[in-house]
Formats: C-alpha cells, structure tokens, sequence
C-alpha cells in the first residue's frame, strides 16, 4: 500500500501530516467497511460499473490504477542504472531473490497451503483463482515503497534508486512469462492475450507516461522543484485512487467476506511467510557476499516487497473483480505494512550482528547518512 508507506516515511522523518494522511489506517478500514456495506446493500450499481470494459479491462479500475502508479513512475530516474556496478553485490542478490525465488517460493506456498493443508476451509471452486492472485501479487517487485523501507533502515540511497530502476526494466519482459509458467504449472488456464495486455496497460504504458513527463518537467530551471511540486499535488489524487480501489474491490468481494470470514486469515500466512522466507534471504545472501548493511537492508526489503497495484488490476483483468484472484492480491495489501516494518525492525535491530561478519565494511565508512 504505497500511500500509507509515503505516510510511514513522513512520520519517521518527522514531516508534518495533515488530517488525512495522520488518519489514513482508519479511513482504509472504512473503506473497507464501507464497500462490503455498498456491495451488500446496492450490489446492482456495482455490477454496472463491473460491466464498464473494454477488450476485458474495467475502465474504472484502469483509471484508479493509473493515478496510483503514474505518481510513483514519476520519481523513478533511470538514469541511475549507470551506476549499477558501484554495489554490483547486492544487486545480484536482489535480482537472484526478486525474479529467481520470490515468484516460485510463493507458487510453493500457495500449492502446499491452498491446495493442500487449507483445502477443506476454502471455496473448492475459488482455490484455483486464490493460487493465481498470490503468484500475481510475489511476481513484479514493488516499484515506490522501496523508498520508504530503504529510508527507514538507514539505506544506500544510490543502491535503492538503481535497484529500483533496473527492476522496472526487467518487469516489462520477465512478468508475464513468469506469470504464465506458474499458471501453467498449476494447471491454470493462461490468457496470454490478455496477460500482456494487462503489462502493455500497467506497466509499459505508465512508464513511458511518467519518464516522459519527468523528462519534461526537469527541462530548463528550477526543472527539479517543479517535479517536486508535480509529485505532491498529484499526491491526495493517488490516496483517494487507493481508497476508491479498495472500496469497489471490497464492494464485490463482500458476500464472500461475510460468508467466510476465515478466507482472510488463510490467504495471509502463505503471503507473511514469504515476505519473511525472502527478505532473510536476501539479508543473510548479503552477509555472505559482504554487502555493507546500508545495501544489505533495502535489498532484503527489496526481495520480499509486492507491487501490488499490478496484481491488483491484472487480477481483475484475467479473472474479474468478483474472483478468489482478486481478494487474495487484496490481502496482500492489507497486511504489506505492518508485516514489512517488522522486517524494518529485524533489519535495524541485527546491524551489530551483521557487521560482525568478516570482510564486511562497516556502515559509516561506505555509506552516507540517510537523507
């Protein structure tokens, strides 16, 4: 959930939050409240903007996506993959654990514990579409909440920039036939039509949007502080596209809910059991090849991160706004943050004992503070 992150970054730097963003938890939780209640009581006004689409893709749902991930796009340079061979250790690390282990060891879970172990209490005919919305949600790395993670675990700034740069390229080629083979190899049936289109819409497009528009912005004088000024007043546009998201997500997926409270609870510990299996990988990878903490960190939280507006909207367009797909990638971002500022905590906490292994340098000696 990018936009609380923006807000956990704010708060550990001590910025200032206005009312909005210093309650946003809660109004997440309303929203959620609230579309369960807009789905139960009005469920026919909600099917009309369901059937709002065009070759398979929900105008609205396209929309809201786009205002999320435009203004993330925006602060991306990619300009700084020239610089990818100053910590060349951890982004192999990073690489290996983002596109080699997370979309597989997450495919493993949701075999061993959907398929498997929680078979009996889940929907039998929804099973296939809950394994479909975890592989989605573990196959593209997060693109903006990086930032935050690298910032409050004292990270190389350099490094996050360029991991993050780098993994933006990599997603436009590598989502989809990763999502497809893990499809195929859980007997899935694979759109593959639609599946690139969903990368055409939500990830080629957007990029090329934004770094237009950062390229256009950055011309001429003072090209820096009015980017800036673009970032934060496109930013209460992005909350409200994320809480109008949730909403009709919710919306659609509230009968399911209040049948089967207990759905939530079996979806999130195949996700939580990722997000700690491939950021200790990473992390405990890094200590191994003498990555500096300031890298080690934001790599291990690298590793573990989801994109999930991508899951989010490809879900819907692969499977619809009603599917078990689509509320699994929604348990994700329920349970993204607090799960990843205890991987935070876990970082920060074991600096000592990271910087007690040999041939490690330690953090101020490599590594500027943190902004």
């Amino acid at each position: 959930m990018s936009a609380q992150c923006e807000v956990t970054a704010k708060k550990a730097a001590g910025v200032p939050l206005g009312w909005f963003e210093r309650y946003l938890t809660l109004w997440v939780l309303l929203c959620i409240v609230a579309g369960i209640a807009l789905g139960h009581g009005l469920p026919e006004a909600f099917q009309v903007i369901g059937r709002m689409e065009i070759a398979q893709v929900n105008l609205p749902v396209a929309v809201l996506i786009w205002l999320m991930i435009i203004p993330m796009l925006l602060k991306i340079d990619f300009h700084a993959l020239r610089r990818v061979s100053e910590h060349w250790r951890g982004i192999a690390v990073t690489l290996f654990v983002n596109w080699a282990v997370k979309p597989f060891s997450m495919a493993l879970l949701a075999w061993l514990f959907i398929r498997g172990l929680f078979a009996d209490w889940l929907p039998a005919e929804q099973i296939d579409s809950y394994i479909a919305g975890l592989i989605l949600l573990a196959a593209a790395p997060c693109t903006a909440m990086v930032f935050v993670w690298s910032h409050l675990s004292q990270g190389e700034p350099h490094f996050t920039l360029t991991q993050v740069a780098l993994n933006d390229i990599i997603m436009i080629f590598a989502f989809a036939p990763i999502v497809g083979l893990l499809l195929g190899l859980s007997s899935i049936a694979v759109p593959w039509g639609t599946l690139f289109l969903s990368v055409l819409l939500y990830i080629v497009i957007p990029v090329l949007i934004s770094q237009l528009w950062r390229r256009a912005l950055l011309r001429g004088e003072q090209g820096t502080a009015r980017l800036a000024r673009l970032i934060r007043s496109l930013h209460p546009w992005s909350l409200l596209a994320l809480l109008s998201t949730l909403v009709l997500l919710f919306a659609f997926q509230g009968d399911q809910i209040i049948a089967q409270p207990l759905v939530i609870l079996l979806l999130a510990v195949p996700i939580l059991l990722q997000v700690f299996f491939n950021s200790g990988l990473a992390y405990l990878l890094n200590r191994r090849v003498r990555s500096p903490h300031c890298v080690a960190g934001p790599s291990a939280l690298i590793g573990a991160s989801n994109f999930f507006e991508l899951a989010v909207a490809t879900a819907i367009v692969l499977f619809g706004f009603d599917s078990g797909a689509a509320l699994a990638t929604v348990v994700g971002v329920l349970i993204e943050v607090p799960v990843m500022l205890a991987a935070v905590r876990v970082v920060n906490a074991t600096r000592g004992w990271y910087e007690r292994a040999p041939g490690v340098v330690p953090h101020e000696q490599c590594c500027p503070p943190a902004a």
